[in-house]
């Protein structure tokens, strides 16, 4: 049977303004789909690409890629999964895959559904669920920090950054992290930054080096795109990892392979979460250890924001302006 569900789409691609509320039609789940109803949906940095083009998806598209809710219908195969079935009634959430996590309920494959424990919040789920497994996957299998390494983070006062700092605190590793002010500067080092840097007062090259008795840091997980990227080379010790996972400030500029060369022999990498969650093992282990470091009190996830569904487009806005800290949550 068919129902009607309040979703945030856009009809072109552009700013904030293009976002707007509308009625929209979700079907009975098919084979290997499951239908959920949202309780509490992430913002991410993905979704403005996904609405500017940056990233192109079809249009119309409704936007979003993680959300926590419950499972309300099933379809055939589902609860037959491998690593454990969905079945109605069970409390889930999920980050990656098809956008549409911008609407009251949606379809989605059910593989794609990771089961939440009791102790783990709605809210909490959908701030955590991209942002933290993003960092498992960049901490534990992009690049393995080990105790004693030093690493450079890049927004460390953003969603991803909290979480970052103090998982690699946990893990024993020094951070140093970039950030945007003062304030957030308390902020990254309450999550377990080191020695945060305001590289709007501070040459982040240079202290980086003066922390680093001038040798620079193994890896450099980099957000922030164009306005970083420079720097960030010139932050790696030879033989260094520079990991590129976002653009917050605009799209890295075209890279001549001897510029790797020039700065040390780097190495470079554009990892991305589907990637390394393609398989429903992958993302069962990506996201147990995430909930594991949930439950434990390693990694706190603090949801600092929260907007009604139908004012995403303010949400946006203020993201990308930079005015949020930690993670926001759309309400349905």
């Amino acid at each position: 049977m068919v129902r009607m569900v309040q979703a945030v789409r856009a009809h072109e691609h552009g700013g904030a303004e293009v976002l707007r509320s509308e009625a929209v039609e979700v079907d009975q789940p098919g084979p290997g789909e499951a239908l959920v109803r949202h309780t509490a949906i992430g913002l991410n940095f993905i979704d403005t690409y996904h609405r500017s083009g940056l990233y192109e998806v079809p249009l119309p598209v409704t936007l979003g890629i993680e959300a926590a809710g419950v499972v309300e219908a099933i379809g055939d195969g589902v609860e037959k999964l491998e690593g454990g079935g969905i079945h109605v009634g069970d409390r889930v959430a999920y980050a990656g895959g098809p956008p549409g996590a911008y609407s009251e309920a949606r379809l989605i494959p059910a593989d794609r559904l990771v089961v939440l424990p009791d102790d783990i919040g709605d809210e909490i789920a959908a701030a955590a669920m991209l942002k933290g497994m993003t960092v498992q996957y960049l901490l534990r299998s992009t690049h393995r920090v080990t105790a004693g390494e030093t690493i450079l983070i890049h927004a460390a006062a953003g969603g991803v950054g909290l979480i970052a700092c103090q998982w690699a605190h946990h893990l024993g590793a020094r951070v140093i992290g970039t950030v945007g002010s003062p304030e957030k500067a308390e902020l990254a080092r309450a999550h377990g930054c080191d020695h945060p840097i305001v590289y709007t007062s501070e040459d982040f090259v240079a202290r980086v080096h003066e922390l680093t008795g001038g040798r620079g840091v193994p890896v450099v997980y980099d957000s922030v795109g164009k306005s970083t990227w420079s720097g960030s080379l010139r932050c790696l010790e030879p033989r260094g990892l520079m990991v590129s996972f976002g653009n917050a400030s605009g799209a890295v500029p075209p890279i001549r392979p001897v510029e790797l060369a020039a700065h040390g022999s780097l190495f470079l990498t554009r990892p991305t979460l589907m990637t390394y969650t393609a398989t429903r093992p992958d993302l069962l282990a990506c996201a147990g250890e995430l909930l594991e470091a949930l439950a434990s009190g390693a990694v706190r996830v603090e949801v600092r924001q929260t907007y009604p569904l139908a004012r995403a487009a303010d949400a946006h806005r203020d993201l990308e302006a930079r005015r949020t800290s930690g993670s926001s949550v759309l309400l349905p």
